[in-house]
């Protein structure tokens, strides 16, 4: 290779390594912490979901001659003991924690999408249609989301049901209930994405490369596609990441409330109310509630630090 062609090539490696993007991601790998959570976070989500065809089988299961949800029963053991129904709380978890990733991933998904329509709408148009969708989320925001939530199951539920066992025959009343309830969930949990949006829009759009964009005439499609959309792509990254541990624990909140997923499918919300009930002063099975709350906290902890990585790494202000 000649000296020319060398300087050429490096010179191309090097600007492709000083783009944004590869910026970001150099800065979120020199963060320790939010990499060790990362690799926790997938350990957990990669053992509950490689082991989902073995706990969808045995979380129901009971052992009828457990001895008080004891560990050891009839000389087998569990690793996470068993609830007071002799059923075993390893497969629970196992199977709770797809439950609930699964729901916080889908309602954040939502979330993602309708915020980031709604927010790029209210931006770009401006006027009018920017205040008379602005004033929408401020009144969402004035509501309780448990409100909206029950509110929602209420409406549509029903319908739901209605329509699975039309399209799969009877008995979908779990399905529908977990499809309502990251439906409800994502559908209150998008009004901080829109903000954010809203205001990255309106930063962008005095941005001279858009004001070239427009001036050139090209469709309005085509500039928020090509445009717009992969400017918005680091707050959107770093918003999603912070609703995913929301939704989860919203989730597991409505769930120990009882008006979540309904038994006895578990979530780590159920499997924690269940624990509480039954701890008490005549028999304590701490393990019940050791376990469900231990993953959530875990899981949550580290999409936190997840997601205070990557906020950290996309910020254009940050040094290093």
């Amino acid at each position: 290779m000649t000296g020319t062609a060398w300087a050429a090539g490096t010179g191309g490696e090097r600007a492709a390594a000083e783009r944004p993007g590869g910026r970001a991601w150099r800065r979120f790998g020199r963060n320790r912490a939010a990499v060790g959570a990362l690799v926790l976070l997938g350990a957990v989500a990669l053992g509950c979901v490689a082991t989902l065809p073995a706990s969808a089988r045995r979380y129901q299961a009971q052992e009828l001659d457990y001895n008080r949800g004891a560990p050891r029963v009839a000389g087998r053991f569990a690793p996470f003991g068993y609830d007071i129904l002799g059923r075993n709380l390893f497969w629970r978890c196992l199977y709770g924690g797809c439950v609930s990733l699964g729901i916080g991933l889908a309602a954040a998904g939502i979330a993602v999408v309708i915020g980031t329509s709604w927010g790029a709408a209210a931006g770009w148009y401006g006027g009018r249609v920017d205040g008379a969708l602005m004033r929408l989320v401020d009144i969402l925001y004035g509501l309780p989301y448990i409100l909206l939530v029950i509110l929602l199951k209420l409406a549509f539920e029903p319908r739901l049901i209605g329509a699975l066992e039309r399209w799969r025959g009877p008995g979908q009343e779990h399905a529908a209930n977990i499809m309502i309830l990251f439906l409800a969930i994502g559908g209150v949990s998008w009004l901080t994405m829109a903000r954010v949006v809203r205001g990255q829009v309106l930063s962008l759009k005095a941005q001279p490369f858009l004001e070239a964009a427009r001036a050139l005439g090209l469709p309005t499609g085509r500039i928020l596609v090509r445009h717009l959309l992969p400017n918005l792509l680091g707050p959107i990254i770093v918003y999603a990441t912070l609703t995913v541990p929301q939704a989860i624990l919203q989730e597991s909140f409505l769930s120990f409330l009882g008006i979540g997923i309904q038994a006895p499918m578990p979530t780590w919300g159920s499997l924690a109310s269940e624990g509480v009930k039954a701890v008490n002063t005549v028999a304590s099975y701490w393990w019940m509630v050791a376990f469900p709350c231990g993953l959530l906290g875990l899981t949550l902890l580290c999409l936190n630090f997840v997601g205070d990585g990557l906020r950290d790494a996309f910020d254009p202000k940050s040094g290093g």
